[in-house]
């Protein structure tokens, strides 16, 4: 019987640290939430623009969903909030359907963000956690590496200031070589000045002088960001940089953000359902990915399914607050972690700045430079274009490295949700044709041991009339001609054949299309005096066959192990 607190932790998990919170965790929380939220603001602002919508929709993105996450989720420094990624398939699912920025666009962004958390939510409430990991890692990387560059690339036309379209690289130099002559110079000279500042300056910090000079450098190295923010919005009120085409983010209305449902019908719901559904697996993948890295940190427990149910509600809480899609994000989890983090109430203390920065600060922001958003986003995503992964992964395995090729150029040649599909399609391609040609091999006994190798492999006896084999896949109608086709080319090579032993160490199961190749095998061999024989059979694979004909009508005998079956066989020839 569960005692209360038990009882509790299931309706609230956060009871778990909330009944054991100090004022030293608060403190501890509290600093990581002022360190985050140097990060948070100029992030959020970038990655609302960067899916399509205003600015301050990226403040509201991290309020609601943050504060959900803290009382549902698992992970006590796992960040939620707007990401890069997850703010590009948005721009990507709705730009095609409506005029970005526009009033039914951040309608439909909202009702995206409903719809993603309402699919998390009952993919976690039902346990269909499992079918997220659906999807390879190779494909995942290479998916997360092109989506990059393409989000890199997306922010060119706020550094060069032209229409630039980026769905694709084909339509990305399409554009540009039809807009790079109307380029602002001064936005460019801006933008790139920006770029260097973000990539060079930080690196000052870890010089060990510079470090004896500030106590804090880590600190300062996170939140030049915001210091740059600072310095653009400086330069652009005293220098009058807006003369010279300079453009910014304009007005940000100011306020806690709106509750209301947005506007829907069942034709919206049926037009973004597919996008909601690719972000819901993505952001599934992404939160949880992070949350595992860092649960394993701290050695503590993280549930998939609580993990879903968490993210859904708090997509749920951004959509009834006038924002889009959310999920964990990786750079601010670690800033988080790093920074010490004891609780998830440091996401509730950044969520409360957050709230702070909407009602008194936002006017702060209208002088900013759409270049300098750019360059921030540009900066922080580009650490993840490396293709050092698809060299590693095609040395490895060429199967998983055409998935990732594939994938890659799916997504920059077509788009992101595209791309990502044709990913799943060709890991499942690869897999069945992973499954119908499986590995069977020729074994013999080592001398001097019980242990049976490759004869490819290794120096092993063997007989004539014995032959002895095993397939390291599971049995089934994929692959029982392959099976059945490899015996029958051993059997013809070999005329002095008379037992077949078939070690089944590597099966797990059999489907009913294998049983019944068997039982053909076994009928067939019988007629050329061979007989059938297994070994080493599993439990579950054995009750199976117990309720066939195959083990009634077997030729030969089933052994516990190949050695007993080799030795009894071997005895049995020389009596004979």
């Amino acid at each position: 019987m569960p005692d209360q607190d038990s009882r509790l932790s299931i309706v609230l998990p956060a009871w778990q640290w909330l009944r054991h919170y100090s004022p030293l965790k608060f403190r501890a929380d509290m600093l990581s939430a002022l360190i985050v939220i140097a990060m948070l603001v100029p992030q959020g602002m970038a990655y609302a623009i960067l899916a399509g919508l205003p600015p301050i929709t990226g403040l509201y993105a991290s309020i609601l969903p943050m504060i959900i996450y803290a009382f549902i989720g698992g992970s006590p420094t796992l960040s939620i909030g707007p990401v890069a990624i997850i703010s590009m398939m948005v721009f990507a699912t709705l730009s095609p359907l409506y005029e970005p920025g526009s009033p039914v666009y951040i309608e439909a962004a909202c009702l995206l963000a409903l719809l993603v958390g309402g699919i998390s939510f009952l993919l976690g409430v039902f346990r269909f956690g499992f079918l997220i990991q659906l999807i390879s890692h190779p494909v995942i990387k290479s998916f997360i590496i092109a989506s990059a560059l393409l989000i890199a690339l997306s922010q060119v036309k706020f550094v060069l200031d032209v229409p630039l379209e980026a769905n694709n690289i084909p339509q990305f130099l399409l554009s540009l070589w039809e807009y790079f002559q109307f380029t602002n110079v001064y936005t460019l000279i801006f933008g790139i000045a920006s770029i260097l500042f973000l990539i060079y300056v930080p690196k000052l910090f870890c010089l060990q002088f510079i470090k004896k000079i500030f106590s804090n450098t880590a600190f300062i190295a996170k939140a030049l960001p915001l210091a740059l923010v600072g310095i653009s919005i400086a330069m652009v009120y005293f220098l009058n940089l807006q003369s010279y085409g300079i453009k910014t983010v304009d007005e940000i209305p100011s306020g806690f953000p709106p509750f209301s449902m947005p506007f829907w019908n069942t034709e919206m719901v049926l037009q973004l359902l597919p996008g909601a559904a690719m972000i819901a697996m993505i952001s599934f993948v992404e939160s949880l990915s992070i949350a595992q890295a860092t649960a394993l940190q701290k050695r503590s427990d993280l549930n998939s399914n609580q993990e879903l149910i968490a993210l859904g509600l708090a997509n749920i809480g951004a959509g009834v607050t006038a924002s889009f899609p959310v999920t964990g994000s990786l750079s601010r989890t670690v800033v988080n972690a790093d920074s010490g983090a004891k609780t998830p109430m440091a996401g509730v203390f950044s969520s409360l700045l957050i709230i702070v920065v909407s009602l008194y600060f936002t006017g702060f922001f209208q002088q900013l430079p759409l270049a300098v958003l750019a360059a921030t986003i540009m900066v922080s995503i580009w650490k993840l274009v490396d293709f050092k992964p698809f060299i590693e992964t095609w040395r490895y395995s060429r199967a998983d490295g055409i998935a990732m090729w594939v994938t890659f150029f799916g997504v920059i040649c077509i788009d992101i949700s595209t791309g990502l599909i044709i990913g799943i399609i060709s890991t499942f391609i690869l897999l069945l044709w992973r499954i119908s040609r499986p590995h069977i091999a020729v074994i013999g006994l080592i001398d001097g041991t019980q242990y049976f190798r490759n004869v490819n492999r290794h120096q092993v006896q063997t007989s004539h009339e014995v032959l002895s084999m095993r397939i390291d896949e599971n049995l089934t109608f994929l692959n029982a001609n392959t099976l059945k086709g490899f015996l029958i080319s051993e059997v013809s090579q070999n005329k002095e054949l008379k037992h077949v032993v078939i070690n089944c160490s590597s099966i797990s199961s059999i489907d009913f299309s294998a049983l019944e190749m068997l039982e053909d095998l076994n009928t067939e061999l019988s007629r050329l005096d061979i007989q059938l024989h297994f070994s080493e059979i599993k439990g579950p694979v054995m009750d199976k066959l117990e309720h066939s004909h195959l083990l009634k009508n077997l030729s030969g005998k089933v052994y516990f192990s190949h050695f007993q079956a080799v030795q009894q066989l071997a005895q049995d020839l020389q009596l004979n």
